[in-house]
């Protein structure tokens, strides 16, 4: 019975000019799955150096942990009341439980185009790609700009997952370096050297992740200049926008070019207190309809891949916009600023430690006087160190692209954050060695 099927089919096969036996030789003899490249190309920087860092906090002291970026991991930053009802509402309504459009829905799209529309820089709904989180934003902004064999130019120190996403997609990637004695600006001559004919795009992060830098208005002119001189697109990721101290400004980036077109990337995670919520968008900032062309429509595609960010979501999403209170964003800036306050206070007097006063967002990057510390080879030995014998984990910078400084993360409670300070002052005193002519004045925001 069985010889007679392979027969019949056989005659089948013949048929359309094939034998059952060349069919054979046509397949695998044995079982070889291999992961595709594009998954062998993705690596995570801050996962490879912290999966192998020997992690084994000291168990005399509970751990703190300044090295994860989510806000609400202790529970201090709570979001606010108005947000969770507009959820419920979205929730109760029952008209949000089936597939949006893979853009969004229109309603939401709209609201944001609302909420970041300026004279200088009007938005419409059509304007808004709604993503899952800023993170995908991100990556469907670099997609739709940049071919295999191109290359972006990301900052140095930066935020990992630019690296991460471009080198996965077969993109290289060039660091332009950011200036710690300037509050971490761009190095624009050093910027513009990079840009080759294979240049597809300048990714710009303010306010900065790890930086906790904010760009003045000057600066930001200057950036857009080397920009519109290399006729290049900008991708600005402005998740931190708006989470400023008093003492500085966020402008958008968008609301300054005249000649530029500008993808800019946002979201509710950071500024609402939300980050497992899942919610970005990408603001297409168009000049002279220069994106009209193709960029607008690629975003369409790429954003079909899924079927967007959660619907839930997207209904509340009008109302978390026009009903926060603005006393819930400057009662999360005020402990922000606090916090940073307290911690570089503190470690500006701690020996062989430089830290950079920042402006805003969560974070603050403390240089590593090394050579002051000879029984530690780097950053990644010195904050694994930390870990064994204070319990404390600060992010190496070697994360960023930027070895002999650590990040500190600015969301944890006063009094966690004050022992923490205390206890990278005692791991200090123990390693310190005093070396002659090395003292190098703190660096405070250039305001």
């Amino acid at each position: 019975m069985a010889s007679d099927s392979l027969m019949i089919l056989d005659s089948i096969l013949s048929s359309s000019g094939f034998t059952y036996s060349e069919r054979l030789k046509s397949r695998y003899t044995k079982w070889n799955i291999r992961a595709s490249e594009m998954s062998k190309r993705t690596f995570n920087p801050i996962r490879a150096i912290v999966d192998n860092m020997k992690i084994k906090p000291n168990p005399e002291k509970a751990m703190i942990t300044l090295s994860i970026g989510d806000p609400t991991v202790f529970g201090n930053l709570p979001t606010n009341e108005k947000i969770l009802q507009a959820m419920k509402e979205a929730v109760d309504s029952g008209r949000f439980n089936g597939y949006a459009p893979s853009v969004g829905y229109h309603t939401s799209r709209d609201a944001v185009a609302n909420f970041y529309s300026c004279p200088e820089s009007p938005l419409k709904a059509k304007d808004v790609i709604l993503t899952s989180g800023c993170s995908q934003a991100i990556e469907l902004a670099i997609n739709v700009l940049a071919n295999p064999g191109q290359n972006i130019l990301i900052p140095r120190p930066g935020f990992s997952l630019y690296k991460t996403l471009a080198v996965s997609l077969g993109i290289e990637v060039k660091f332009y370096n950011l200036l710690p004695e300037r509050s971490w600006e761009i190095d624009l001559q050093h910027l513009e050297a990079l840009i080759d004919d294979k240049t597809a795009c300048i990714i710009v992060n303010n306010p900065s992740n790890p930086c906790g830098s904010v760009f003045n208005k000057s600066h930001l002119q200057n950036i857009l200049t080397v920009a519109t001189r290399n006729y290049l697109p900008i991708i600005v990721d402005e998740i931190y926008g708006d989470m400023v101290f008093p003492e500085s400004q966020f402008i958008a980036l968008a609301s300054l070019s005249r000649s530029v077109p500008i993808l800019s990337c946002g979201g509710l995670a950071k500024h609402w207190l939300v980050p497992g919520w899942r919610m970005g968008w990408i603001l297409i900032h168009d000049r002279n309809e220069i994106l009209s062309r193709e960029v607008r429509n690629g975003l369409v595609c790429l954003s079909q891949r899924i079927l967007g960010p959660c619907s839930i979501v997207q209904g509340a999403l009008e109302d978390i916009l026009n009903k926060t209170t603005q006393e819930f964003y400057d009662d999360t800036n005020n402990i922000l600023k606090s916090n940073a306050d307290l911690s570089f206070n503190a470690l500006a007097m701690v020996p062989g430690l430089r830290p950079i006063r920042p402006c805003g967002s969560m974070y603050m990057m403390v240089g590593i006087d090394i050579d002051n510390f000879p029984e530690f080879k780097n950053d990644i030995d010195f904050t694994e160190s930390m870990i064994s014998e204070q319990s404390v984990f600060c992010l190496p910078a070697t994360c960023f692209e930027y070895p002999n400084f650590f990040r500190v993360v600015t969301t944890v409670p006063e009094d966690l954050m004050l022992e923490a300070c205390n206890r990278i002052r005692e791991f200090c005193e123990v390693h310190f060695q005093s070396q002659e002519h090395c003292s190098v004045p703190d660096i405070e925001c250039d305001k």
